[in-house]
């Protein structure tokens, strides 16, 4: 295993699985390198069901460079409806061109046909009895163009070792080429995203919201400045880290910074309200000045955090991803996926024991079953065995246990598992400049993969073992 990037290991993400270098390049030179289509769980009844049973329009739309947030309020605008009648499955990136389901509550099917936005295709499907809602989806397709590679032969290599990673059976040796399609397995890693791109703090907030320190949440937020910050960005943040002066830092901060702002404005606010001290109380209020969706970005992050940090582990000490040993909880596929697409079903879990480990281990090479580690939370179990024994020293090293996220409102979480390997069915293809395909390796000056993930799951843990660069690449 290489070590990987030095922004990878701060958010837990401590290896590559592949020894194979790195090919570079680069992503989302425009939005169409990056496409996104949802695999689509969801079906409607037809346009012309009973409105009263049936009050919402559902439509397929595809959009380029457009963040999933901005045209659902362009869309709303231009109906002449509020902005909550419009709902989506899942929340896509802005550059890209991304394929998704959309529905709009008590709309007239010829005005939605009507809306004419720019970058914007709109397809009405049909007619359904509720709005289609966040995880309305059973994954996402990809195809990824990676631009000016520096080192192209190497992606048979890299396939070759995700493809031994995915099954455990590492006998074949040399390369792979994926032209035709290869089962390739990566550690089902939260990706950069999860964390912060350009400063990735999340789960430090979290962890001191977990550990319940409100006000080290706060700085964590707020202060703490990140070296990819613009030069004003990093003084005003090292001021609000030095000096604790909330007013001051209002003057210091930048106006797009708009959450931290919030925390600021919350802060002083209670300043004056009382005799200028502040408690944890206080801190904790300015944490609620942000979004609910964001306070619970937060703890996510500190679990995802811990869940990165386990996979590590894990890795480190050898043990399998794609079966258990003794000890290990696994869960089984959902029986309501799409059959050609296994999902891990979380609510369904067994315990891992010596006498049942042969038969789990068959039910996990057959995609029936899955190793999970745990999103840890008041209703977390840990496992038994070795993997126990690296899910209690990680959060050991953190200062973190299951009861700690018995927290106020949008803070509080029950927790949850997740698989730890993310297999998929993956092909790549060497283009030249004209991007047809490339006479040989070296010839290519793009790679285009094409796969698809389960929701939840993150395009860029796959990418990163074939470029094995800058998080910002990805």
């Amino acid at each position: 295993m290489r070590e990987a990037h030095p922004v990878e290991r701060a958010v837990g993400m401590a290896y590559y699985v592949s020894d194979a270098p790195g090919v570079g390049g680069h992503l989302r030179e425009t939005p169409d390198d990056f496409r996104v289509s949802e695999v689509e769980a969801f079906d409607p009844e037809p346009l012309d069901a009973d409105p009263g049973g049936y009050p919402h329009l559902l439509a397929r739309v595809t959009l380029r460079g457009w963040d999933t947030n901005d045209f659902a309020s362009e869309l709303s605008d231009r109906l002449g409806i509020s902005r909550e009648r419009v709902s989506w499955a899942g929340t896509k990136d802005k550059h890209a061109v991304t394929t998704q389901l959309f529905s709009v509550a008590k709309a007239d099917p010829d005005d939605l046909r009507g809306v004419d936005i720019r970058d914007a295709d709109i397809d009405l499907l049909g007619r359904t009895g509720r709005p289609v809602l966040f995880g309305d989806l059973a994954g996402n397709a990809f195809e990824i163009v990676v631009r000016e590679p520096d080192a192209p032969e190497h992606v048979d290599a890299t396939t070759a070792d995700l493809r031994s990673f995915a099954s455990g059976d590492d006998s074949d040796g040399g390369s792979v080429e994926p032209r035709e399609g290869v089962t390739v397995g990566v550690p089902n890693y939260f990706g950069q995203q999860r964390f912060g791109s350009k400063r990735p703090v999340t789960h430090e907030v979290g962890l001191e919201i977990v550990r319940g320190n409100w006000k080290g949440a706060v700085l964590a937020y707020v202060g703490n400045p990140a070296e990819r910050e613009p030069e004003s960005t990093q003084e005003a943040r090292a001021y609000v880290q030095e000096t604790e002066d909330w007013a001051g830092a209002l003057d210091r901060l930048p106006r797009r910074l708009g959450f931290e702002r919030s925390m600021c404005h919350r802060l002083v606010e209670r300043q004056e309200a009382g005799d200028g001290a502040l408690d944890d109380e206080d801190y904790r209020a300015a944490l609620e000045a942000v979004p609910s969706n964001l306070q619970r970005l937060f703890v996510n992050a500190a679990q995802s955090y811990a869940f990165n940090r386990i996979l590590s582990e894990r890795l480190e000490r050898g043990l399998p991803f794609h079966e258990p040993v003794a000890g290990d909880v696994v869960c089984f596929a959902d029986s309501d996926a799409p059959e050609e697409f296994a999902l891990p079903d979380t609510d369904r879990t067994q315990r891992v024991t010596e006498d049942r480990l042969r038969t789990v281990r068959r039910h996990c090479e057959r995609g029936r079953a899955f190793v999970t580690a745990p999103l840890v939370g008041t209703e977390t179990e840990l496992a038994d065995g070795e993997p126990g024994e690296i899910e209690r020293e990680v959060l050991a090293e953190l200062d973190l246990a299951p009861g700690d996220f018995d927290l106020p409102e949008a803070f509080e979480s029950t927790g949850t598992r997740r698989a730890i390997l993310l297999r998929t069915d993956l092909t790549v293809e060497h283009r030249d400049e004209s991007d047809e395909p490339a006479d040989s390796d070296a010839d290519a000056d793009a790679l285009a993969f094409e796969f698809a993930l389960p929701k939840g799951n993150y395009a860029t843990v796959v990418l990163r073992e074939y470029l094995k660069s800058d998080p910002d690449d990805l």
